[in-house]
């Protein structure tokens, strides 16, 4: 009898990402697609999981960047250091190639059309890999021993690179990010 689990790949980068595409399509909102996640990797090794965050948390550098805070202040009619931390749960949530192309060009972010109910952020996508990593061991603050042995450190929060301005000036905003500036006044 083969092992089921044998046929899973290892969870490498191009995994990471096909995950979440899949949980994308296999859904109908966030809280299901943190649902899906979560049921996904319980059913993978515990590594795994810790592979998975991991790979969230490299992802999520990417987009840590005042750039992409300013980009998220504007759209969301402000952000503070936690809104920012679920925003760029939900920049990663758009895909590898989404993100990728947000991460180089936050102005780009004019061409994401928003479901009227939809806020950009998720949340939940934090809650993702320890749950996922309880429900294999039982052990509910396993992950980070997991992630500590491994030398991985999670930060608490952002931390963005590039340079900082006043998020709330217009003229800057108009400057800086122009369509989305743009895009966002004629919406409000």
């Amino acid at each position: 009898m083969s092992d089921p689990a044998a046929s899973v790949p290892d969870m490498d980068t191009t995994t990471f990402w096909e995950l979440l595409e899949l949980s994308r399509h296999e859904t109908a909102d966030q809280d299901e697609r943190s649902e899906w996640l979560t049921a996904e990797l319980a059913g993978r090794p515990p590594g795994d999981v810790a592979d998975f965050q991991i790979h969230l948390d490299t992802a999520r550098e990417q987009v840590d960047t005042w750039h992409l805070w300013a980009a998220a202040h504007l759209l969301c009619g402000g952000c503070s250091d936690d809104g920012f931390h679920y925003f760029q749960a939900w920049l990663i949530g758009l895909g590898h190639a989404g993100c990728t192309r947000i991460a180089a060009d936050p102005d780009a972010l004019a061409d994401v059309v928003l479901a009227a109910d939809e806020t950009p952020e998720w949340e939940s996508l934090d809650y993702v890999a320890p749950e996922a990593y309880r429900l294999i061991t039982g052990e509910p603050d396993g992950l980070d021993t997991a992630l500590l042995a491994r030398g991985h450190q999670v930060k608490g929060g952002p931390q963005p690179t590039g340079e900082g301005w006043d998020l709330d000036d217009p003229a800057e905003q108009a400057r800086r990010l122009p369509r989305l500036s743009a895009a966002v006044h004629v919406t409000t």
